[in-house]
């Protein structure tokens, strides 16, 4: 058998060199170019010029493996595939609804939360809703609250601009503009404006989540613009427009925004929706359980937490439940994991920071020490 050579110490320190272990003195290895971030298909698409979308195009008809998923019906869904994706949420192809079927009416409900809280979830936003909130809003002056919740998570989606308006007069200040509603083909836009002293004043939080959609977009951003109300949960849609629906030949329905919603300060809702002050990541169905349970049985109960109930005196003062702990026991010796009790992570932010600032505006109201 024959041995290879041995290697010299020029073809050592040629191999060094080369893999950046042997350097002149007073240097430094190049670091290693760093590979480019793949490009997503539309920054891609967004960068080829008018002549190389049609080379694409070609290239693709001529060469791609499967010619059938590139004749002139697959080319046509694929462009209004595409549109749809790029403007969206501004355009959508929808199931023509079913006779008779129509959004489920969402009611109003107001609580008092720890004897210094008004909370009042909007629901639909209606007469009969509105009609309500001015009920609560003069229960919660008479209270003399000094915060409001206002819990839009379970208004519906719409574009009932007008009652839009009504429901943000209800607190913002008169004379100011509340927002504007404007169509592209028409150069007159309409224009909302209080016209109403605020029939509350105090501190306001809002309350959205990934649902919410049109009408309530546009509240939450309205009352965060013209009186720093703290928005909580998730983001929302992007839907604060006007959308009109056009039948389609096989029953289905185009539907297209046809006017947006301005607000001032330049304030964008459409596309993007109302980002969140305080995020609180929470599943949707929690949030519906939530909400369902919260209309049934109340509002507090998901809020706070209570203490255990003791059943008698020893249990009592050793600080134990036997009922509620046998209970536990039972279902830890079946192998089943106690639920936790069902919360309102959404509302208890919401109630935390209001007793933050409310505790900063107290001590702040507090004469100095020897004054």
């Amino acid at each position: 058998m024959k041995l290879s050579a041995a290697p010299t110490l020029a073809s050592m320190l040629l191999t060094l060199s080369a893999s950046g272990f042997c350097q002149a003195p007073g240097t430094a290895a190049e670091p290693a170019a760093k590979p480019a971030a793949p490009l997503t298909t539309r920054a891609a698409v967004d960068g080829l010029s008018d002549a190389e979308l049609d080379q694409v195009l070609q290239l693709l008809k001529d060469n791609y493996i499967n010619p059938a998923s590139l004749n002139e019906a697959e080319m046509r869904r694929a462009t209004v595939q595409g549109l749809l994706d790029r403007i969206a949420p501004g355009a959508s192809i929808q199931q023509a609804p079913a006779a008779g079927d129509t959004n489920a009416h969402s009611p109003f409900r107001a609580e008092i939360l720890d004897n210094r809280i008004g909370y009042a979830r909007l629901g639909a936003i209606t007469p009969g809703n509105i009609t309500e909130l001015d009920g609560a809003l003069q229960k919660f002056t008479a209270s003399k609250l000094g915060a409001l919740v206002l819990d839009l998570r379970a208004t519906p989606p719409g574009s009932e601009f007008e009652q839009t308006a009504e429901v943000c007069k209800r607190f913002c200040p008169k004379g100011k503009v509340l927002f504007s509603v404007k169509k592209p083909n028409i150069k007159q836009e309409q224009i909302l404006t209080s016209k109403e002293d605020p029939k509350f004043r105090g501190i306001f939080v809002v309350l959205v989540d990934h649902n919410t959609a049109g009408n309530a977009e546009v509240i939450a951003a309205v009352l965060r613009t013209h009186l720093n109300a703290l928005v909580i949960g998730q983001q929302t849609k992007g839907e604060a427009v006007e959308f009109a629906e056009f039948p389609l030949a096989t029953g289905k329905l185009i539907r297209i925004a046809v006017a947006e919603v301005a607000l001032p300060e330049n304030v964008s809702v459409f596309p993007g929706g109302v980002k969140p002050d305080l995020p609180v990541e929470v599943p949707q169905e929690t949030t519906d359980a939530v909400l369902k349970q919260e209309l049934e049985k109340g509002v507090s109960e998901y809020v706070f937490e209570t203490e255990r109930p003791r059943m008698n005196e020893a249990a009592l003062v050793a600080g134990t439940n036997p009922e509620l702990d046998a209970i536990q026991a039972s279902q830890k010796a079946k192998g089943e994991k106690p639920k936790a009790p069902l919360r309102d992570a959404v509302l208890q932010r919401a109630v935390d920071f209001i007793t933050t600032i409310s505790i900063y505006e107290k001590n702040e109201k507090k004469p100095a020490a020897g004054k």
